[in-house]
């Protein structure tokens, strides 16, 4: 990418289609967009659990014959690989658009889940998680400003953090299917496993013949001089959300006058994010670093912490339940995030969880497995619309042309800080802890995730945005904009 500091403008004009997108009523046509878009945290959630639930398995002779520390680092290399994959891929959706990303990181997710199927040793194995994450963290950054871009304003945010939150429907799918997979009575377990990792391909496939469907987005054509496509696109919605209701849409009255460009400097993004936004930098940063850490470190390790600790043979059943509790959170707290108001829910749904993760730590040393599985429970009701939440704060409170790879910058430098730490920490934690046999020796890593926490919901008082109901280019004004 160019790092002059001016770029050709290559035309100017005036468009009404933010408007007109924002001002559409709710139509089965959205449903194609949360369907075709918003499946990838499905994968993201059953590739995390399914890793996790096989790790009796990977440490066996019919795996790979993993340690717990060898299952941290997995996780470990998969989280760099995400986040490696949304920076390179997050500059490539501002540049060439969110259809073509969305299509090609897909791609690379597939060819990583196959591959880790035919695992061979646990050097291959560590390579296919890289290759797998980079495929899913591109994801993150394309679907989530395509997702913003095409929801109505009214909507976005309780569609936004429902769609994060299905991460959690992949995560039980994969818990309850891991459980007759690793079941020697039902399937030899040295093709369980592989057959695990295979599941997710299929279902790659489905969403990747969904997407088809999935129209570019008009707001990215018309500053990057294709506003007769995205024209095109918006008439052809309206068409189909006039049919379907059998309505007649209202004209609009507001437009935006957008000097086009082919290619926004990278002089100019990094200008966006550290000069004009730093406010909204120090937000995005600590709301990422804080879920990352409290996620990876604690569910990474979950199924790790149940066999080693408190002699559970199938953790499947514990984590299908600990996911349906956070699907059912985002799923109910969402529309509050539209309703009561953006900063409220996320420094509400931040410090809350981090000062129970903190309690947990504290009584650790008493919990069985239903307990600490039931402190789990409503702990991550309330975290996981808080860490939906701030994919959604990274994806709508900067502008425009920026948007893709601010999600990836954000999610990338905060889940480093989070995601890579958390399960090498806690991976090794276990290892040290479970000489003793003492749960409590893991304690240390819960009270990091609650001082992050409860350190970000802190800083969403004070520096939030009130982006509820408002259209993206008043949130932040497109930098092409008069």
């Amino acid at each position: 990418m160019s790092t002059s500091s001016k770029s050709p403008e290559i035309g100017r004009i005036t468009t009404d289609i933010p408007a007109r997108l924002d001002r559409l009523p709710w139509a089965r046509w959205h449903w194609l967009i949360v369907i075709g878009l918003g499946t990838v945290w499905i994968l993201d959630g059953l590739e995390v659990t399914i890793v996790g639930n096989l790790s009796d398995v990977l440490k066996s002779s019919d795996g790979l014959g993993l340690s717990s520390s060898d299952i941290g680092l997995a996780g470990a290399i998969y989280v760099a690989g995400s986040c490696l994959g949304a920076l390179f891929f997050g500059q490539l959706t501002d540049r060439f658009g969110r259809k073509k990303l969305f299509m090609a990181t897909l791609l690379v997710y597939l060819l990583g889940t196959i591959l880790t199927a035919f695992s061979m040793n646990p050097g291959w194995y560590f390579v296919c998680r890289f290759i797998t994450g980079t495929g899913i963290g591109g994801e993150y950054a394309a679907i989530n400003s395509a997702i913003d871009e095409l929801i109505p304003a009214k909507y976005r945010g309780r569609i936004d953090i429902t769609i994060n939150g299905s991460y959690w429907v992949g995560a039980a799918a994969g818990a309850l299917l891991t459980i007759p997979l690793t079941d020697p009575n039902v399937l030899d377990q040295g093709i369980g496993w592989r057959f695990a990792f295979g599941l997710g391909a299929i279902l790659g496939f489905a969403v990747l013949w969904v997407r088809r469907n999935v129209p570019e987005s008009p707001r990215w054509l018309f500053i990057h001089g294709r506003e007769d496509e995205g024209e095109r696109i918006v008439d052809e919605i309206e068409r189909t959300v006039q049919d379907e209701d059998h309505l007649t849409l209202d004209p609009v009255d507001e437009s935006i006058t957008i000097r086009q460009r082919t290619v926004i400097p990278f002089r100019t993004i990094a200008h966006t994010v550290f000069a004009l936004y730093p406010r909204r930098t120090v937000l995005s940063l600590s709301l990422f670093a804080g879920q990352a850490f409290l996620y990876n470190a604690f569910f990474f390790t979950f199924g790790d912490t149940l066999s080693t600790f408190l002699d559970v043979k199938q953790t499947g059943w514990y984590i299908a339940v600990f996911a349906l509790s956070n699907f059912i959170g985002a799923l109910a707290l969402g529309p509050l995030f539209d309703r009561v108001g953006r900063i409220p829910m996320i420094a509400g749904t931040y410090i809350l969880s981090g000062v129970l993760l903190a309690l947990a730590g504290v009584v650790l040393g008493d919990l069985t497995a239903v307990t600490l599985t039931a402190f789990g429970v409503v702990i991550f009701f309330f975290a996981s619309a808080g860490a939906s939440s701030a994919y959604l704060t990274a994806s709508e409170v900067f502008p425009m042309e920026t948007r893709a790879l601010c999600i990836a910058f954000f999610y990338a430098v905060g889940t480093a800080i989070g995601g890579i730490a958390g399960p090498l920490l806690f991976g090794r934690l276990i290892d040290d802890a479970s000489d003793s046999g003492d749960i409590t020796g893991i304690a240390v890593g819960y009270f990091i995730g609650a001082a992050l926490m409860i350190g970000a919901g802190v800083v969403a008082i004070f520096l939030g945005v009130k982006a509820e109901g408002q259209s993206l280019e008043n949130i932040a004004k497109p930098l092409t904009a008069e």
